[in-house]
């Protein structure tokens, strides 16, 4: 299945995606669910009924071409594309909702199954705001929303053209950006190493991590540490024990 930037409609699989965009209000158009998965989508079909939204019975085969390639569950929904935040929606959702602004950018995430981890995982440690760029990475597509449980639905996600700049945006408004990097002196766990300011943590590529400009644009920069063999983490994975530690140093917890 491609996927086109200028598209207006994009494809939901899964029967948790689809029932989280059902209940987050997003504009769904139709609703198509094999006949082998119409029991266990009794839940989602009443509503999708409330909803006044068309359920079509089809078979399995039509759903494979719907969404080639995703594990759909016998369960597709067809609704109105993904919308992209503006860098400063973010920024004004934050200061909206009393917290210390969080926020992740992600410096050129490829894998889709890294991005839609990610979502998931902010979205249960109270980021306001994920940042992507708009070339070399993962957008918010059909496996990337199935990969998060629904979270792309609650996360907002800004796509913008030059992530320099938006770290210069989000300086000017009091925001610190921490540059998560194999290379770097200080330890997330160290003593003193404190996440209690408006934050945005920097998440590199997979395989290339953060980039030099954007390495240089942090404001600090922090290490996972590393006990066994291997010298890092999946991207998805060292992400989530960041943004753990910042919500557990913000709940007060461990101190």
């Amino acid at each position: 299945m491609r996927e086109h930037e200028e598209q207006t409609q994009e494809w939901i699989a899964g029967r948790h995606p689809v029932m989280e965009a059902l209940r987050s209000g997003r504009e769904i158009n139709k609703i198509w669910v094999t006949e082998q998965a119409q029991k266990s989508a009794q839940p989602l079909m009443l509503e999708a009924k409330k909803a006044g939204l068309i359920v079509q019975v089809v078979d399995k085969r039509k759903l494979d071409q719907l969404v080639e390639g995703a594990n759909h569950q016998g369960i597709v929904a067809q609704a109105a594309a993904y919308r992209y935040f503006e860098v400063e929606e973010l920024i004004a959702r934050a200061k909206e909702s009393g917290e210390l602004p969080f926020f992740l950018l992600l410096d050129e995430i490829e894998d889709p199954h890294n991005l839609g981890s990610i979502l998931r995982t902010a979205e249960c440690t109270g980021v306001h705001g994920v940042v992507i760029p708009k070339r070399r990475s993962a957008s918010l597509t059909a496996t990337v929303a199935k990969t998060s449980a629904g979270a792309v639905e609650y996360v907002p996600v800004a796509r913008v053209t030059n992530m320099a700049q938006t770290i210069d945006k989000l300086k000017e408004a009091g925001v610190w950006i921490a540059g998560a990097d194999v290379g770097a002196e200080r330890d997330v766990f160290a003593s003193g190493m404190k996440f209690d300011m408006p934050l945005a943590v920097v998440i590199g590529n997979e395989a290339k991590g953060i980039g030099r400009l954007i390495r240089e644009k942090c404001d600090f920069l922090i290490k996972l540490p590393m006990h066994g063999q291997l010298n890092s983490l999946n991207a998805s994975v060292a992400a989530g024990v960041l943004m753990y530690e910042v919500l557990r140093q913000r709940l007060g917890l461990g101190k």
